[in-house]
């Protein structure tokens, strides 16, 4: 008996289903039938991705803001003494809020007290935000010499699925056989959405892959948000299309060299807002509303971007205080320090690992910065019931919610 996939979309959802007389405009594609497969439901064929494109004012407005906040972005990565010393907190917030958006559950100092218990006791919650940044880290070591093709996309989703729920859904393989998304039965009859079938799923990749490799007339960052939009509308994997559809933003960006690092943790905008995230997206489906998705992307990256900034700010302005106030000292609690930017979390096991000490060596330096206030002790976890310490102001600066972001759209002249 085939099996499928039931994804979790918003309870709101499930008050509608794939009727083809919602899909009323057929740019982006159309509901279609094909009894050949042995599948006679509805499901939706996608169009060839648009080579150019007319962009309305608000769309315009919202790139400028996008494109600027981004420049503020790698920016401030310039001016950071070690920028590699910020980029691991914010892949692991991003991980966290792509998984999220799936129905992981699992909290950021979860994910740092497993980090720091050197991957002892996690759950599976925990495990899934550590695939996402392992295929983040497997992404990455690729992109310099390998364009974004379906064998380097496979792979990535290889190293998503690997051990985790969902590893029995063929991972780095395309999906033999349909799915369908928020359907409250899991049955495609009554299901929001209908992906395609294989055929024209392996027609619709084809077209991904050369669009995702050549330049059209499109601004990089339209041209990501179309790309974004078609991956999760083929769902060419049985699971993990969400996840690896977000990776994807953060690889082409970088790629493109828009994002110098992997600083842009968009899928903290889309967890917020996922109702309507998903909402944009099925509005390109039937109603062609390439603008209003658009605007949304954007405003994403903008918000996410301009976040970024922020917390890069106020994490190297906390690091510089730290290492003033030790300034001249022979102690190696500098080290640890640094390392506190990596993961605010630590054990007296993790230090010793790190430094390469005794233990007993581990636990005077956590003292020493327990004493000035920068660590304090939280509690205990594992199966030992090992004592660790937060550096409350470094995780603060990374887990706190942003104040709400101010960015004025630039004015546009019409000559």
């Amino acid at each position: 008996m085939t099996t499928t996939l039931q994804h979790k979309c918003p309870i709101s959802w499930y008050d509608r289903f794939m009727d083809p007389r919602s899909f009323v405009r057929k740019d982006f594609g159309e509901p279609y039938r094909d009894p050949a497969t042995g599948w006679d439901f509805w499901a939706f064929n996608p169009a060839a991705m648009p080579r150019e494109l007319e962009l309305e004012l608000e769309t315009v407005l919202a790139l400028s803001t996008a494109d600027a906040a981004l420049g503020r972005l790698a920016g401030a990565r310039r001016h950071l003494h070690d920028p590699s010393m910020f980029v691991r907190p914010y892949v692991t917030r991003e991980a966290l809020a792509s998984s999220r958006i799936e129905g992981t559950q699992a909290s950021l100092s979860e994910v740092f007290q497993a980090d720091a218990s050197e991957e002892e006791d996690a759950t599976h919650d925990v495990e899934e935000v550590w695939n996402y940044r392992r295929a983040m880290d497997a992404g990455l070591r690729q992109l310099p010499d390998l364009p974004l093709v379906g064998r380097v996309v496979r792979e990535i989703h290889a190293v998503l699925l690997q051990g985790v729920r969902g590893e029995d859904r063929m991972p780095g393989d395309f999906r033999p056989r349909p799915v369908w998304i928020g359907s409250p039965t899991d049955s495609p009859e009554n299901a929001v959405f209908v992906p395609p079938f294989e055929r024209e799923l392996n027609d619709a990749w084809r077209d991904w892959e050369e669009f995702a490799n050549s330049n059209p007339r499109l601004p990089t960052l339209v041209q990501c948000a179309l790309l974004h939009y078609q991956f999760e509308t083929i769902h060419p994997f049985l699971d993990g299309n969400g996840r690896l559809g977000r990776l994807l933003i953060v690889f082409f960006l970088i790629q493109r060299r828009v994002l110098p690092a992997p600083l842009l943790y968009i899928s903290s905008y889309l967890e917020q807002h996922r109702r309507e995230y998903y909402d944009r997206l099925q509005g390109v489906r039937e109603r062609a509303e390439i603008q209003q998705w658009l605007q949304f992307f954007l405003t994403a990256v903008a918000v996410q971007a301009e976040d970024a900034v922020a917390r890069a700010e106020r994490l190297h302005d906390l690091r510089e205080r730290y290492r003033s106030a030790l300034a001249g000292s022979r102690s190696r609690a500098v080290e640890v320090v640094d390392r506190l930017f990596v993961n605010p979390i630590v054990t007296v096991r993790s230090v010793a690992s790190a430094l390469g000490i005794t233990t007993q060596g581990a636990a005077n330096l956590v003292r020493q910065l327990q004493s000035r206030g920068w660590l304090e002790l939280a509690g205990t976890f594992g199966r030992g019931g090992r004592n660790y310490w937060i550096a409350q102001e470094v995780f603060s600066a990374i887990s706190d919610p942003a104040p709400p972001v101010q960015m004025e759209p630039p004015q546009l002249t019409v000559s």
